[in-house]
């Protein structure tokens, strides 16, 4: 089994509650009566203090990571570095107990934090196997995942500065989610008359995404159970979160009853249960000063959720570009924790990169390369940016002198230019620019494909294949096409449509942005039409007319 997103089953249901159930956000919130409370218990790594997670000596730690699925791809583990390349400071490492999975071994657990702080990444580290409890028969219990953790304590000992122990991931389905609250308190209660005294991470039950308030109303009480007050709640955002005002609500609950919480995972690309709204969640978590680990760096069964594929960094997807790459994403936000190195005294810029030149230039892509920067500790990486008169949108970064930038327009003119920025954060001069100038689409790279799925009266389902037969991957396309019966577009899924009269322009969904040589991506719509409904004659992609058929 390779997990790709949530429960089908549970999604629906969460997407329910969306409609009918959430009318209580805002109405509860964690530690109504009364904010967190800290014990003055501190442990001697990651601790929480004042309702903030932060290191052994004091100084805040924001989690900027990913996901990775070691226990299915234990082959895989050299992903730590890639991760670590594209400028996280966090990882969280799918384990298994031996419930579900086979159990990932002491002697494997202690490579894996060993390789993780050689990459001078914190780790989280959870168990699978609990994923659904009540609903998802084949799932184990958070007892059963205590006791794993327990018999890992000779290789947990000692890296409390390192890592953070994820009891379980989304260890209740939507079967009774308020039988979630006794047995956390339990695990946690178990782990702590142990001995294990690090930071403990508890996920959420719904699937992880507590679309009934179980985790939130009942929060307060779980982290009191904590004797050591080391706890930390995870909240996993998919298609429950589409708007706004939900993920906004459900964060600032949990900060101001200063009760820590962090988004250990989420997704972005829409599918046929939703569309998250990953921008929110981002610029959110960078207000709050928040985690989040965005789920998955590669492996999925569906890689509408891998950051990258084929655990291949060159092989970024959109959704990696936008959570390495993005707003508020992990190149531009991310601090190393200081128990690396990160957050030193160090307040000299590295040096201005020389002046990028272009290569290997395509109608979606171009290979820009410049002279490193010099710096008195070291050069940690470089953000390249697209330069429009006094505005700049950073499209890349890259550890090395050399990155491709892809998602371009055929056929357009770009400016680009270069920064490079150290451990400590500091950031040099920028660059002398480049002018890029992208090919032309040409004609007979893409055929398209248009048939009328079914038909009823006034409307209709229409499908669209469209298929790159080029030679060079297609990046941020554009279809456009024209109805000649007035026929109208409603809902459309795999990309968004935009109409005027008859003429319709349709660009991707995340999910569908790249159109790999040789492979094809498909968009359905909803349709209106009257008494005909002739195909569209003609499809142009990036402006270049495609094979029709």
């Amino acid at each position: 089994m390779r997990r790709t997103r949530k429960s089908p089953l549970g999604t629906l249901l969460a997407r329910l509650a969306a409609l009918v159930g959430l009318v209580v956000l805002g109405a509860l919130a964690p530690g109504t009566a009364q904010a967190a409370q800290q014990t003055g218990v501190q442990a001697a790594g990651l601790h929480i203090s004042n309702g903030r997670l932060v290191e052994g000596n004091g100084n805040d730690f924001v989690m900027r990571g990913v996901n990775h699925a070691h226990t299915w791809y234990p082959n895989e583990l050299g992903s730590l570095a890639d991760i670590k390349a594209q400028g996280a400071n966090t990882v969280r490492v799918v384990l298994a107990d031996g419930h579900r999975w086979t159990a990932n071994t002491a002697s494997d657990v202690a490579d894996v934090v060993a390789q993780c702080k050689a990459n001078r990444l914190i780790c989280v580290l959870e168990v699978h196997d609990t994923t659904g409890y009540g609903e998802d028969s084949a799932a184990g219990t958070l007892d059963q995942a205590a006791d794993y953790w327990i018999g890992l304590k000779s290789v947990l000992a000692g890296q409390e500065n390192y890592i953070i122990i994820n009891i379980g991931n989304e260890p209740w389905g939507n079967t009774d989610p308020a039988g979630w609250t006794a047995p956390t308190i339990a695990a946690i209660q178990k782990l702590r008359s142990a001995g294990l005294a690090h930071t403990i991470m508890v996920d959420a039950p719904n699937w992880g995404q507590d679309w009934q308030q179980v985790m939130r109303t009942n929060a307060q009480s779980v982290y009191a159970a904590d004797t050591t007050g080391n706890l930390i709640f995870s909240i996993h955002m998919y298609s429950v979160f589409d708007t706004a005002t939900e993920i906004t609500d459900y964060l600032n609950a949990f900060v101001s009853a200063k009760l820590p919480i962090v988004i250990g995972e989420f997704g972005g690309p829409a599918d046929q249960w939703g569309d998250p709204d990953e921008d929110t969640m981002m610029a959110t978590a960078e207000q709050l000063h928040l985690g989040y680990l965005a789920w998955s760096w590669s492996g999925n069964t569906d890689p509408v959720l891998d950051l990258v594929l084929d655990f291949d960094p060159t092989r970024m997807t959109s959704w990696g570009q936008r959570i390495f790459n993005g707003a508020n994403g992990i190149a531009q936000t991310a601090k190393e924790a200081t128990v690396f190195g990160g957050g030193s005294t160090d307040t000299q810029a590295p040096t201005a990169p020389g002046a990028p030149t272009a290569s290997a230039v395509t109608a979606t892509s171009a290979r820009l390369t410049w002279t490193a920067s010099a710096d008195n500790v070291g050069v940690a990486g470089y953000d390249v940016v697209r330069v429009s008169g006094g505005t700049e949108t950073k499209v890349a970064a890259s550890t090395t002198n050399s990155v491709t930038v892809t998602g371009l327009t055929a056929g357009t003119a770009y400016s680009f230019a270069v920064y490079a920025r150290d451990a400590a954060g500091n950031r040099s001069a920028r660059s002398a620019t480049v002018g890029v100038t992208t090919a032309n689409t040409p004609t007979g790279s893409c055929s398209v494909g248009y048939r009328a799925v079914g038909e009823w009266q006034g409307g209709f389902q229409g499908e669209i294949v469209i298929r790159n037969t080029g030679t060079s991957a297609v990046t941020g396309w554009k279809l456009g096409f024209t109805f000649a019966d007035g026929q109208t577009v409603a809902t459309m899924w795999g990309g968004t449509a935009a109409q005027s009269g008859g003429s319709v322009t349709v660009a991707p969904a995340s999910y569908t942005n790249t159109i790999a040589a040789g492979a094809s991506v498909t968009v359905g719509f909803i349709g209106g039409k009257g008494a005909t409904n002739t195909a569209p004659a003609a499809f142009t992609l990036n402006g270049a007319a495609c094979v029709n058929g």
